[in-house]
């Protein structure tokens, strides 16, 4: 299979759910009105609601969901082969995560800002709420853990991505003041922005920047983890128009030149590609395609850590209804075609089946390191880019694209932790809440050593932990669309195609621990399966409730709203409203 007709399928593919799904979704499903005053506007405060121009929105959105989750997922699970990976990829963006993404950002919108977390307990109850919560809270600590580490290993392995990563904040900052303060024009801006960030790679490459192999007593890889979570707390307090936006913003342009890159370059040296279209020679030890393939692409496919992006910040910086078409469901498109990037990265950038092997020796052997150095080799062959350079492109790419994520995840994380405080009657402020976000991923990251390993010891749960909130997060679609009288299938599917696979999953996990005496994992296990059930339960029941619901399901019952957590919270049942 030559990786160029793949390519060219798969974007096909994609871009027709955009022009064709997206538009019967907008105008017949969620009926989005431009009539409608977005929370943006009825809740201004210029730090959390800030009406935003819908391309600047879309790069916050895109790059926040985007991280290195769409990369690492297919990157591993084309072990199975690239076919599998392919079709939930670019059938998953169509149908599963635009529907999903739209859906949350949707009803956000219609609900003053307020997040999933706080819609759980309008439309399926406290408990469900509460519950909710647990899912969330855990979601968002594998998220901020992980990406740490896994920012932390590609600045250690490439050290030619140190000055074009944090250079590129000064470069948000300037374009910030450049869009907001002097008020320049998009395209200049973007043009300036982009130029810079490209200078900054060459730079990088130029003059990589390699750490002693210890800082203060730590390991250099342990040093870029407190580093980063120092920024990211920081980050998470400073208003968005300030540093997140525009970050973001830039960023999202760099990943679709990068992703114009790969692809002229796939164009140009039409690589075939060396991997099975299914493996029949999978090494020992790789669990079943299903459904664990479900749940390995998460990311790239539909991801519950959308749906809390969409209504965490994204809705709150919403100019009008009619552009959630383009900031959600072509905020899934860009994610979508990422990991088909990846897929083919990983499948056609080795020169035989054998060196291909080399590399997938074992279950999660593949990921970022293999889409580096997959991409790399194509880039070289279709544009002629020096090795050393075209590696240096595909990493600062997976670090920025995690490094918006954590950003995005910290503040995410301090919302919860407000929400949590606030049901056992403690208010807390914003920086309170951020240490405490901060200080407990922390702990967990270093929590087996100085060498920050503990940031992965719940990673395997990610991906049915994110599933399972997508899961949730359909539950409350679907019951907004029955109390207004539409149908409820395009969210159903997916709801019930996710729900199935990652309960599957499960399952198959426990026995996994259990088998692995891995107690902590277990016991997390045990705690996500019945409160993930627990609340799909009651979701279904509220589902039949609203089949006879009769009244406005647009006007949101006035609820006081916490210091900081409610106006952008999360949780937060008040979420600024009045």
């Amino acid at each position: 299979m030559n990786s160029l007709l793949l390519a060219l399928i798969g974007v096909a593919m994609i871009l027709a759910g955009y022009v064709l799904y997206s538009r019967y979704l907008a105008t017949r499903i969620y009926a989005l009105d431009d009539s409608r005053p977005t929370p943006a506007h009825e809740l201004e405060d210029g730090v959390d609601y800030v009406p935003t121009n819908k391309y600047v929105l879309w790069g916050h959105h895109f790059t926040s969901v985007a991280g290195a989750a769409p990369i690492v997922g297919p990157a591993v699970a084309v072990i199975w082969g690239w076919l599998p990976a392919f079709l939930w990829v670019t059938i998953g963006t169509v149908f599963f995560a635009g529907m999903h993404d739209l859906g949350a950002l949707w009803a956000s919108i219609r609900n003053r800002g307020q997040s999933i977390g706080a819609l759980s307990g309008r439309y399926i109850g406290a408990r469900g709420r509460n519950l909710f919560l647990v899912v969330i809270f855990l979601l968002l600590l594998m998220v901020n853990a992980a990406f740490a580490v896994v920012i932390s290993n590609l600045l250690v392995a490439t050290p030619t991505a140190v000055i074009p990563t944090w250079g590129a904040l000064a470069v948000a900052l300037l374009v910030g003041q450049a869009i907001y303060r002097l008020r320049w024009s998009l395209p200049v801006v973007s043009v300036v922005g982009v130029v810079a960030l490209y200078t900054l790679i060459w730079i990088g490459n130029e003059v990589p920047l390699e750490l002693p192999e210890t800082v203060l007593g730590l390991p250099a890889g342990s040093f870029w983890i407190i580093v980063l979570f120092v920024y990211a707390g920081i980050a998470s307090m400073l208003p968005v128009w300030m540093l997140l936006q525009p970050r973001d913003y830039i960023n999202g342009l760099q990943l679709f030149i990068a992703l114009g890159i790969l692809y002229g370059s796939v164009l140009l040296a039409r690589p075939e590609i060396v991997a099975p279209a299914y493996n029949e020679q999978v090494p020992e030890g790789t669990p079943s395609l299903v459904p664990l393939l479900f749940v390995t692409i998460a990311c790239g496919a539909i991801s519950g850590f959308h749906g809390m992006v969409s209504s965490g910040t994204t809705s709150k910086q919403l100019e009008k209804e009619s552009d959630a078409r383009f900031v959600g469901y072509f905020g899934a498109v860009g994610e979508g075609l990422l990991a088909l990037g990846a897929i083919i990265a990983t499948t056609a950038g080795f020169a035989t089946l054998a060196d291909w092997r080399e590399v997938y020796q074992a279950f999660n052997d593949g990921g970022v390191a293999a889409f580096v150095q997959g991409g790399g080799a194509i880039i070289e062959s279709g544009l002629g880019l020096p090795q050393s350079l075209a590696a240096t492109v595909m990493a600062t790419t997976a670090i920025l694209f995690a490094a918006t994520t954590m950003d995005t995840g910290v503040r995410l994380q301090r919302f919860v932790v407000q929400e949590i405080g606030e049901i056992a009657g403690v208010r807390l402020t914003k920086g309170v809440a951020t240490v405490v976000a901060v200080g407990i991923a922390l702990a967990l990251t270093f929590g087996a050593g100085a060498d920050g390993s503990g940031g992965m010891l719940i990673w395997p749960l990610f991906g049915t932990t994110n599933q399972l909130m997508a899961a949730l997060t359909l539950s409350i679609v679907a019951i907004m669309l029955l109390r207004r009288g539409r149908t409820p299938v395009p969210a159903l599917i997916p709801l019930v195609v996710v729900g199935a696979m990652t309960v599957y999953a499960l399952f198959i996990q426990l026995g996994t621990f259990w088998d692995e005496q891995n107690w902590l994992l277990l016991v997390l296990d045990i705690v996500i399966l019945v409160a993930a059930l627990w609340v799909i339960v009651e979701a279904f029941v509220a589902m039949r409730a609203a089949k006879e619901f009769d009244g406005d399901d647009d006007e949101p019952v006035s609820v006081a709203a916490p210091d900081g957590a409610g106006r952008s919270g999360v949780g937060g049942d008040g979420a600024g409203r009045r």
